[in-house]
């Protein structure tokens, strides 16, 4: 093997891609520019939109309390809802969106609630799945469950109980986890899951045009006339695409990273100011919780998993495009194997799925699962030797393979 030709053949096909405008935005302007524009474009979409549902006065109707004043003048006087007049169509005003939730209660619930005899039922109507009236739904529920305390509280009143005898004790949640677990339980597999995602694309398109495009444009022949080995002409085009791949990544970790920041400053300034105008500083209380973070270090760490997976896609990209006729049959064949990058690197996802001895064999999953383990802070040794290891042996047999077909004169020439 002789690496001076192979240096050779890298610079050659590293200057053309350089030159090669598609290739530069494939590299640069997409993981850079394009994907981070979108997901901060659908995050400050998804914030604004759900603030909105949940900024909005909903409309609410009462059906029934027709003998209970009490109900509806506590109903009315609240401020966070409106509520409508009654009609029998109720249920299809809340389908059709006209109307974004109703409560159902007996009658007569005043004289129920003051017997004390039993619990009246009181129902909430809404349109499971809408999001205003899901949001509606939630006010209502406010409500009642405030309306409930007054009423525990007049009563303990007249017996002239403390307001917290009907509450021996309290209960609350405290988290003993530090802000690296919490944020790598959170969002731990989304970035193992993009940064799979980024390396496959990233190779996608150097693999295409070094190999079907080659042919496609009749350049091929040329090469291979060169006084350069075919091991020697493979191991170089196979480490641009290698680079391509890589330099997608960092691009887009990069982007991605400072989108984060911003993104995150952004949502803390909002709820900094409505925590100051919120009465009670309710909302402030809410957005004062535990910061969410990664760990640095567990984030390096996925990204020196990623490199092996670059080999591997890198390699199974130049096999698959290699048996292509031209650029078209190559995507044609490519294409497809998305789905089957898609797939471990989501199961990852699931809640419940734990890092094993058994799925620290299986190629992306392996990869994904440890990743959530760094970047939450944990670094099971034994476990990120072995897949490191197995994620080498794969890339070394995909990169094995793409070498032997690269020297049989049927693919190369495959008319």
């Amino acid at each position: 093997m002789n690496w001076r030709q192979i240096h050779t053949v890298y610079r050659k096909e590293l200057t053309d891609t350089l030159r090669d405008r598609r290739s530069l935005i494939s590299m640069f302007v997409v993981p850079i520019v394009l994907i981070p524009a979108l997901m901060f474009g659908m995050f400050a979409m998804t914030y604004k939109s759900v603030r909105k549902a949940y900024e909005e006065i909903p409309t609410v109707m009462l059906v029934g309390g027709a003998e209970s004043p009490r109900l509806r003048e506590e109903l009315a006087a609240n401020k966070r809802i409106k509520l409508a007049p009654y009609a029998d169509d109720y249920a299809t005003q809340i389908e059709n969106k006209q109307l974004r939730a109703a409560i159902e209660a007996p009658d007569d619930f005043d004289a129920i609630l003051a017997s004390g005899a039993k619990a009246p039922v009181v129902t909430i109507c809404s349109y499971a799945g809408d999001m205003r009236s899901g949001a509606a739904a939630d006010e209502v529920a406010r409500f009642l469950s405030a309306y409930l305390e007054k009423v525990v509280r007049r009563r303990l009143a007249e017996q002239e109980l403390p307001e917290n005898f009907h509450r021996p004790f309290l209960v609350r949640r405290k988290n003993v986890a530090p802000p690296e677990k919490v944020g790598g339980a959170q969002v731990g597999g989304l970035i193992p899951y993009l940064l799979i995602l980024l390396s496959f694309t990233g190779a996608m398109y150097s693999a295409l045009d070094l190999t079907a495009g080659e042919k496609e444009r009749g350049t091929m022949e040329t090469i291979l006339c060169s006084p350069v080995g075919r091991t020697e002409l493979v191991l170089g085009k196979f480490l641009m695409v290698l680079t391509a791949s890589l330099v997608t990544v960092v691009c887009s970790l990069a982007s991605l990273g400072a989108t984060a920041v911003v993104a995150v400053r952004m949502l803390a300034g909002e709820v900094a100011a409505a925590g100051g105008a919120a009465a009670g500083g309710g909302a402030a209380a809410a957005g004062g919780g535990l910061p969410m973070t990664v760990s640095l270090p567990g984030v390096l760490g996925v990204c020196a998993l990623v490199v092996p997976l670059a080999v591997l896609f890198s390699a199974v990209l130049f096999s698959v495009a290699l048996c292509a006729k031209n650029y078209k049959e190559a995507q044609s064949y490519v294409s497809p194997l998305i789905f089957v990058i898609i797939l471990p690197a989501a199961l990852a996802m699931l809640p419940g799925v734990e890092l094993n001895a058994t799925y620290a064999m299986v190629p992306l999953m392996n990869v994904a699962l440890v990743s959530k383990e760094m970047v939450s802070g944990n670094f099971p040794a034994g476990m990120i030797a072995l897949i490191f290891g197995s994620t080498c042996v794969y890339a070394a047999a995909a990169l094995a393979i793409a070498v032997r077909m690269f020297k049989k004169e049927s693919v190369i020439f495959r008319a």
